[in-house]
């Protein structure tokens, strides 16, 4: 799927990104201290999204990169790749990911930078301003989609990596609501005047609840991004559920299934989230 006509909206589309389980799409591609980030983006999205848009080439943008897995995808595919990471420890990890990709044979270049990616562009090189055909990343959101569960019959259930680092002022992974929109609104102004003429912002996204209460963060970001001079060109839903045949096979965390199932036995019909929005982006003329 591509964008033939930036003023043709492109038809929603469901992505099978969760074919094979997360846990094998990293596997050997990154370093075990990569499982440590309470959000991952899937490696088969991240390749879905830079193969569908981009060229061998092409300069491909993530502003919150975490541990990189934007920019190793990239890499591998023989683009050139540039991210910001606000976390020093996500983006030390980032790193070595990166010299791993390259020692697998990944043609694309990687530059990862340590910073605020509010301060965009002026953080990134000059060279790269104007350049991208990408920008790919997704916001932090709800600590119930976040985090790696441990359990067994003597220490029962135990959640772990679910939080970024403490003490660092200013963390959107740590703001609430109101004060995430306003940050990733000013990130999105600053990585949009990265983008080349005919490029695309995707955004992978999904609502949340916190204490009860439903959170469509999709759709305020579209409304943020629209205050900024982004349209929609088009959205998409990746499954976070595998297919076999006209079965779903369920990916769920541990979680986010259990608030599911207190929720019916309490008489509230509650569903699991089983797809990321995709929400796709261009800069009006």
């Amino acid at each position: 799927m591509r964008v033939a006509d930036r003023h043709t909206p492109l038809p929603l589309t469901v992505w099978a990104v969760s074919q094979t389980h997360p846990r094998f799409q990293r596997l050997h591609r990154y370093t075990p201290e990569s499982l440590a980030h309470p959000a991952r983006m899937l490696p088969a999205l991240a390749r879905h999204i830079i193969t569908t848009f981009t060229a061998p080439g092409d300069l491909v943008v993530d502003p919150m990169c975490g541990i990189g897995t934007t920019l190793v995808e990239a890499a591998h595919l023989g683009r050139n790749a540039l991210g910001i990471e606000y976390e020093p420890r996500w983006a030390g990890i980032g790193r070595a990911n990166a010299v791993l990709a390259h020692t697998q044979g990944a043609t694309g270049t990687i530059q990862l930078i340590t910073g605020d990616s509010r301060r965009l562009p002026g953080l990134a090189p000059e060279a790269a301003r104007g350049q991208a055909a990408l920008i790919l990343t997704s916001p932090p959101y709800g600590k119930a989609t976040h985090g790696t569960v441990d359990a067994d019959r003597i220490h029962g259930v135990r959640k772990r990596d679910y939080t970024y680092s403490a003490g660092r002022p200013g963390n959107l992974a740590a703001a609430d609501l109101a004060e995430l929109l306003t940050g990733f609104t000013d990130i999105l102004t600053g990585a949009a005047a990265l983008l080349r003429p005919g490029g695309i912002v995707a955004i992978a996204v999904r609502p949340y609840r916190q204490d009860g209460e439903f959170i469509d963060l999709p759709g305020a970001i579209l409304h943020s991004a629209q205050q900024v001079g982004l349209v929609r060109a088009g959205r998409a839903a990746a499954l976070l559920a595998g297919l076999r045949g006209p079965r779903l096979v369920p990916r769920t965390t541990f979680f986010a299934l259990h608030n599911a199932r207190t929720a019916h036995a309490a008489g509230t019909p509650l569903h699991v989230t089983a797809h990321e929005d995709v929400l796709l982006l261009t800069p009006t003329e």
